[in-house]
């Protein structure tokens, strides 16, 4: 049971920030380098940003290099909350979200990069890693 919870975690977990990824590219990464740029953070972090949300999402879908993926995610989840929610509160301010989802995104990756990957993942077919404790 508790590595079908893992599974689950770690996909979800991947679909959720494929869909940033994918929501930023809708907006336009030139959009998003912009606001990038207006908080205070250099624009082409936007790029970086993106990318590691679409490819570090597809690979947490898959199960590859999830401990790795899970504290890279880990640091932009911490970059979000310093550079752009901490000034809202943990709930928001009425005009900007809070950084309370960033810290339950925080506590799922770590889990996922303590945990690793179990079960189904292209970890413990490539790597022949067995399921962890």
């Amino acid at each position: 049971m508790k590595n079908t919870v893992t599974i689950l975690m770690r996909v979800v977990f991947g679909i959720l920030f494929l869909a940033h990824g994918i929501s930023k590219l809708q907006m336009g990464l030139g959009n998003v380098a912009g606001w990038f740029d207006s908080i205070g953070i250099p624009g082409f972090m936007a790029y970086v940003v993106a990318g590691i949300e679409l490819i570090g999402g597809i690979m947490l879908i898959l199960g590859l290099l999830t401990r790795y993926v899970s504290l890279l995610l880990i640091i932009v989840l911490l970059g979000a909350i310093f550079t752009a929610k901490l000034p809202a509160g943990l709930l928001g301010n009425g005009q900007s979200a809070g950084y309370e989802l960033d810290l339950a995104y925080i506590l799922i990756a770590l889990y996922l990069a303590v945990a690793g990957s179990t079960g189904l993942s292209l970890d413990r077919v490539l790597f022949h890693k067995g399921e962890q404790s």
